[in-house]
């Protein structure tokens, strides 16, 4: 299978940090929330570069998310396609290990 420069979509945990203000955004993200989130391992690690994530489940501050990036992150807004790169789509209440 040749690699076109796409990687595949996945979903990871994160934390949120901090939140995002931008006084103009792309059509599609009006009211739209921005949250500062740090990308964890599956440990719960720092993995990556903090990055900014659209909140469609009204997370908040320190609070365990879990993410969908790539194309797939735009389609948790209501307007198809609009230009993200990461989408919180869920809270964490508890993490079990088998």
């Amino acid at each position: 299978m040749r690699n076109h420069g796409y990687r595949a979509a996945a979903m990871y945990f994160g934390r949120v940090i901090g939140t995002c203000v931008a006084t103009r955004k792309a059509e599609g993200l009006e009211g739209v929330k921005l949250l500062v989130v740090q990308p964890l391992d599956k440990n719960q690690a720092p993995k990556g570069r903090i990055q900014v994530a659209v909140d469609v489940v009204q997370a908040g501050p320190g609070e365990l998310v879990y993410l969908e990036d790539a194309r797939e992150a735009s389609h948790a807004l209501e307007e198809a396609f609009v230009p993200v790169d990461a989408a919180i789509v869920g809270i964490v209440d508890e993490v079990y290990e088998p």
